[in-house]
């Protein structure tokens, strides 16, 4: 059976227009000697032998071909720079103007896609394929050749560039990339034939590049069929493009053989027999394809890049074409403006039009030296020793005793480059503009240079080895240890962006800051918390556009001055106090312990008070101890202020006490989703490290990785840079289903808040205001408890920095973590995005229990005892503090005892009651009968004679002798007057006590 196939083509169907598929099937060779025949190899075996067999050209109709005879094993290949000649089975060395890689291939030509590789665009949940019937939101999105290298796309579209080879041994793939932002992911892996990605990219996330810089990339490939994907996924949170991935250079290696050698492309030659690689033409010359030597332009009237197929006529020259220098001083301290060109100069002066190099400038007094630098009477100026201190304009002086030199750099005059700073220039072509100038002084400021087009990136780099506290300070880890302070403007007529990135230890550059545009002159401050060597980067491009002219050569960046505190191996433009050895009090500077400032009276080292922090800006007098904010604390060493989870409140005349610590692991939130303006769908991801741990920040956010690799990460790990630890942290989430990644992707990691406040039930702490209708209103009358944070590092956006508000609200319904939200009128929990808001309701956000949170529920007497139980107020809003009491049992007398004596006492007072109304009422009746009786007989007589004086003692009367008078009513007369309804008139009452009585 023969070896075909009908899969993609190699880099050989580009070049020569033939049909072969070498790229991962054995060639298909016909040998300039045979002209109806060529030979191929049968398809190996399971021994893994194989055949050679002649087979007849197309149209052709032959006999008498060659008998088969055993080919080389399905193994076999050879060496860099030769081919296998098939028809006597030999390895022979590649003639010049060509090369092999023996048993590789190379992509090096990028003026269109190559035969073989794909695009497949991705948008959303819709696979697009290489059609043009692509939606509109990714219907241009592809790689995109130019030249040298391909270029990804630049929109929100994920896009793969795909090729397929087929190995008969194990090989690898190799290529170079420039990987400059990270609003972008880039990602390499490989699959089999089943669509099943391999062992091999498990490591698929390639690492961002430095600006202009190439790196390389290589992965293992196995045996048998390998797909290869290069895919990328920009990230558009706003209007601002992406910049691309660049791939160049792409290599397999693995294939069987190669039958025969590649020529040179356009712009490189081979002059020697056995090549394994084509050296690039240099400027001036060109070559074209299959070149054996580069061929010189006409140096009058033409000119080339490096690596050029063809000579280009020269233009007359413009303003566009030179730039302008500041000498160095001279021995007479005078500098002067020159002018030079370009280089490579590409412009004729001879022409019509053209203009000529203006004249130098006049001379004029060179600027005075930087602070710290003096001139000792030449032309150049010198770092101040150890020990003393200079502004620039005077001699070094040493520090008076009791004080130490400001050690730092202070860059404001510009007329030679510093030492510790380099300028460069990188082109993303891979054309060369190292030999000119990225930056270039001017006097009062530095500025960008030409370059060698616009798309340059122009680099200007500050070394420092390092940053230390003064010697009276010694500094706590994770407080601050210096910073870096530029000024600088822009002035752009195109895209043109301004890069800030900084170098740790010469690992890895990340960008810091970025502007784009022109800007008015303003100041940026980075802090620096670790004592590490540092290399700080400025970069600068006038377009990122694919051009290679001159148009925006008048856009540049001006920066004025540079100033980094705190520097290793810093000169001192002023001195400073320090602390003093308490036996000597003129000798040297001592170190004070941490959290110790120098005492202005006797200059010796004293603690700062309780709940202060030391400033690292001045140790100098007891005003360095900063009190921390309300409700935080100190560390030991008065490094920073934190929340040690337990919060204090009075409210009317109840005292509330909080106790957060089991929030204080770490608080998640993902909020979303989100769409960008082409539909992709993200979520903001905020990490909150509410308090507690000794002040230590426990909210970590990656980039570029998947989130569930932060499991893995070691808090502590400083030089992973892809990795940001604050109180409160925000990342961009790209969910799986979103791009068809197998795992959700994390970016733009930011710090919002790296500095505690304060915690307070106030509503505003320092400019920090959460308004009444930012929350739904509490239902409970438990005040909601605040805590406040900030970022020390500041923003184009935000010149004060970021800051934060977490808001603690009691909820019972929520136990455990409880939830945490942002508020509904700004969904990404920022209405400026600079101040950053959150609810947090939980149950442990109550306040802790008192005794005036339940009540008491007493039982009734059970022979002789009595039962008191406790309960808690309904609805309870508080958590943990005291436990309840333990029911209660006393002693008590039962109510069958009392119930008696009393029946007893009331059955006694109601007889004697009814016995004594009884008694008065029937003496009232006798009474009332003699008195009747009294007013008959008188009335009946006042017609008759007087009768006897004396009255008879009717039946059963008593025989009182005497007569009692009395108008005061006793309790007993009482008693009368109300049984006979006697009211409120009183009268003389007479008893008849004797037969014969006075004269009434």
């Amino acid at each position: 059976m023969l070896f075909r196939d009908d899969g993609p083509k190699d880099i050989l169907n580009f070049i020569s227009g033939g049909e072969s598929d070498a790229a991962y099937r054995p060639l298909v060779i016909t040998p300039s000697s045979l002209k109806d025949y060529h030979f191929e190899y049968t398809e190996c075996d399971s021994s893994g032998s194989r055949w050679r067999v002649a087979i007849p050209n197309s149209a052709v109709d032959c006999s008498g071909l060659p008998d088969p005879v055993r080919g080389k094993e399905c193994t076999f290949s050879c060496a860099s720079g030769e081919y296998l000649e098939m028809k006597n089975q030999v390895c022979s060395k590649c003639g010049e103007g060509t090369y092999s890689l023996g048993s590789g291939i190379k992509f090096d030509e990028w003026d269109e896609l190559p035969a073989g590789f794909s695009n497949i665009a991705t948008f959303m949940d819709t696979v697009v394929g290489p059609s043009d019937s692509r939606p509109d939101g990714c219907n241009n999105s592809s790689w995109i050749p130019r030249g040298n290298y391909i270029e990804s796309n630049r929109d929100d579209c994920t896009v793969s560039l795909i090729y397929a080879v087929h190995l008969k041994k194990s090989g690898y793939v190799f290529f170079e990339y420039q990987y400059v932002d990270n609003n972008i992911f880039f990602e390499f892996f490989i699959q089999n034939d089943q669509c099943q990605e391999m062992d091999t990219t498990a490591d698929k996330w390639v690492k961002l590049t430095d600006n202009g810089e190439w790196g390389s990339h290589s992965v293992m490939l196995k045996s048998g069929t390998n797909i290869l994907y290069w895919r990328t996924t920009g990230i558009l949170m706003g209007s601002k493009a992406v910049k691309p991935v660049l791939v160049k250079n792409i290599t397999i290696e693995g294939v069987a053989y190669t039958s025969e050698c590649f020529p040179c492309k356009p712009g490189t030659f081979s002059n020697k027999p056995g090549s394994f690689i084509c050296q690039v033409c240099p400027r001036n010359t060109y070559s074209e394809k299959g070149a054996k030597e580069c061929i010189k332009c006409d140096e009058d009237s033409q000119f080339s890049e490096e690596g050029s197929s063809e000579c280009t006529e020269r233009p007359p020259c413009t303003t566009k074409d030179y730039f302008q220098i500041h000498t160095p001083c001279d021995e007479e301290g005078k500098t002067q403006i020159m002018y030079k060109w370009i280089e490579p100069k590409i412009c004729r002066e001879d022409l019509t039009d053209a203009i000529r190099l203006p004249p130098s400038g006049e001379k004029k007094d060179c600027p005075p030296c930087n602070p710290g630098f003096y001139n000792n009477g030449s032309s150049s100026c010198h770092p101040c020793p150890p020990g003393t201190f200079s502004d620039g304009t005077k001699e070094c002086r040493p520090c008076p005793a009791g004080t130490e030199p400001a050690l730092g750099f202070e860059y404001k005059w510009w007329n030679v480059l510093p030492g510790n700073m380099k300028t460069s220039c990188f082109n993303v072509g891979n054309s060369k503009c190292d030999g000119m100038n990225g930056w270039e002084v001017a006097g009062d400021h530095i500025q960008s240079g030409a370059g060698g087009s616009d798309n340059d990136y122009l680099i200007l780099n500050l070394h420092i080895p390092g940053f230390k506290p003064p010697t009276s300070v010694t500094g706590a880890m994770g407080t601050e240890l210096g910073r870096i302070t530029f000024v600088f403007e822009t002035l752009c007529s195109a895209d043109c962006v301004l890069y800030f990135m900084v170098d740790i230890n010469r690992k890895s550059t990340n960008v810091v800051e970025s502007w784009g545009g022109t800007k008015e002159k303003q100041a940026y401050t980075h802090i620096i918390f670790k004592n590490a060597t540092f290399t700080f980067t400025w970069a600068f491009q006038r377009t990122n556009q694919g051009q290679d002219n001159r148009r925006f050569v008048n856009d540049l960046v001006k920066i004025y001055s540079v100033t980094a505190t705190n520097a290793v191996d810093g000169v001192a433009s002023s001195c400073r106090a320090c602390a003093l050895g308490s036996e000597q009090s003129g000798s040297s500077c001592v170190p004070c312990p941490p959290g110790h400032y120098i005492e202005k009276e006797t200059n010796q080292c004293k603690e700062c008070p309780p709940d202060t922090y030391l400033s690292i800006h001045q140790v100098y007098g007891k005003e360095a101890c900063v009190p921390c904010g309300p409700g935080s604390r100190s560390t030991q060493d008065h490094s920073v202020c934190y929340s040690d989870c337990f919060f204090y409140h009075e409210k009317e005349n109840q005292s509330l006490r909080y106790d957060f610590s089991t929030l204080s692991s770490v608080g998640s939130l993902m909020n979303g989703p989100s769409f960008t303006s082409k539909g992709t769908k993200y979520f903001h991801f905020f990490n909150i490290s509410l308090c507690g741990h000794e002040g230590k920040k426990m909210a970590l956010c990656t980039n570029n990785i998947t989130d569930f690799t932060v499991k893995e990460m070691v808090a502590g790990s400083d030089d992973y840079t892809n990795l940001v630890g604050a109180f409160v942290c925000q990342s961009t989430i790209i969910p799986s289903e979103s791009k068809g990644f197998r795992a959700a992707l994390s970016s733009q990691s930011i710090i919002l808040a790296d500095t505690f406040l304060g915690v307070t039930v106030e509503t505003t702490l320092q400019n920090i205001n959460i308004k009444e209708d930012m929350f739904p209103v509490s239902p409970s009358q438990i005040p909601d408890v605040h805590f406040f944070y900030k970022s020390s590092t500041t923003t184009t956006s935000c010149i004060n920095g970021r800051s934060t508000a977490v808001k603690m609200r009691c909820n019972p319904t929520k136990p455990g973590a409880g939830v945490i939200s942002v508020p509904s009128k700004c969904p990404a929990g920022t209405c400026d995005g600079c101040t950053f808001y959150f609810l947090w309701e939980s149950a442990e956000a109550c306040p802790l229990c008192t005794e005036h949170d339940f009540h008491e529920i007493e039982g009734a007497c059970k022979r002789g005892f009595q039962e008191t139980l406790y309960v808690w107020n309904e609805p309870k809003w508080c958590i943990k503090g005291i436990s309840l009491p333990e029911k209660k049992l006393s002693t008590c007398e039962t109510v069958d005892f009392w119930l008696k004596v009393g029946a007893g006492v009331g059955a006694f007072t109601a007889v004697l009651l009814v016995a004594l109304t009884c008694y008065f009422w029937k003496k009232n009746q006798k009474l009332e009968y003699k008195y009747s009786k009294l007013v008959m007989t008188t009335n009946s007589k006042e017609c008759e004679l007087p009768a006897a004086d004396s009255c008879a003692i009717m039946e059963g009367e008593d025989n009182e002798e005497e007569v009692v008078y009395s108008n005061k009513q006793s309790l007993l007369r009482k008693l009368k007057s109300l049984a006979t309804k006697e009211k409120e008139d009183h009268f003389e009452s007479v008893q008849l006590k004797s037969s014969r009585s006075p004269n009434i």
